[in-house]
């Protein structure tokens, strides 16, 4: 009788520890920092659903510029970020922001603008094609947000040794999604990224006038907030998503994510 009682409380105890955790489980939450061309392309709406299922952590998505990401990050407002700017990302690690860092993905900037090309950028390199740009004074629409799409086009001009200037030249403050509808609005030139341009390609009269330039190399870093400068982060859900996004299985789903029968993205957390 007595060993019958003790199996039967053990039983008791082990099914309140499966609730328990059960429920634990499921109310567990990461921020995640990312920027809004992986939010734009419709890549998150593939890639999180699955890790959400699996392991019964709710992945929330705050879509900024790389810039404002990883300040995300330094404040420990986030979990995790998912950025593009890489040498924004070494400084975050090395001053002790964040750990951890691995290699998710790529893809490439181009440069678009109107078919009919009044600047003469088709064919050149990113600075060349900046200086056609600032020369003619064609009108140039930035993002002017310290994102990794504004780092690297920052990168371009210091290459072309060119200060912009002028009303050509327009900062929007915005968004690659927004930023690109704007330009195409008004017939002009922008820097983007493939994968956020293949989103909206059907709805612009934009076409890609510079691509295939090394410096427009645009690799996706993905990093957990460091749990020692800020305790209260899930660093172990956080290191969860990492491994996900990471993993066989992940990188899959990256590269087997298309719009219209184009990459948007390659998987390179494998050599």
């Amino acid at each position: 009788m007595r060993r019958r009682r003790f199996i039967k409380n053990c039983f008791a105890i082990l099914a309140v520890v499966i609730f328990l955790t059960s429920s634990a489980a499921s109310t567990e939450r990461i921020k995640m920092a990312t920027t809004t061309s992986t939010d734009n392309s419709g890549l998150l709406q593939v890639l999180v659903p699955p890790f959400e299922d699996r392991f019964q952590v709710t992945v929330d998505v705050i879509a900024v510029g790389t810039g404002k990401a990883l300040k995300l990050g330094e404040n420990g407002d986030v979990d995790l970020v998912l950025v593009h700017a890489r040498e924004a990302e070494d400084r975050f690690i090395e001053i002790g922001y964040g750990v951890n860092r691995r290699d998710v993905m790529y893809n490439d900037f181009v440069m678009v603008g109107p078919e009919n090309d009044p600047a003469g950028i088709k064919g050149t390199r990113g600075a060349d094609a900046l200086k056609r740009i600032a020369t003619s004074q064609q009108p140039f629409y930035s993002r002017g947000d310290e994102s990794g799409t504004h780092a690297k086009e920052k990168n371009l001009w210091e290459v072309a040794e060119i200060i912009p200037h002028g009303k050509w030249y327009v900062e929007t403050g915005q968004g690659k999604g927004t930023t690109l509808q704007m330009a195409n609005e008004k017939n002009t030139y922008c820097l983007v990224d493939r994968g956020t341009f293949i989103a909206f390609e059907k709805k612009l009269d934009l076409v890609i006038l510079c691509e295939g330039d090394e410096r427009l190399f645009n690799p996706y870093g993905i990093i957990a907030v460091n749990p020692h400068r800020h305790p209260h982060v899930n660093y172990f859900h956080a290191m969860a998503f990492i491994g996900w996004v990471t993993s066989p299985e992940g990188q899959k789903i990256i590269g087997d994510f298309k719009k219209d029968g184009k990459i948007l993205f390659h998987p390179n957390a494998y050599p």
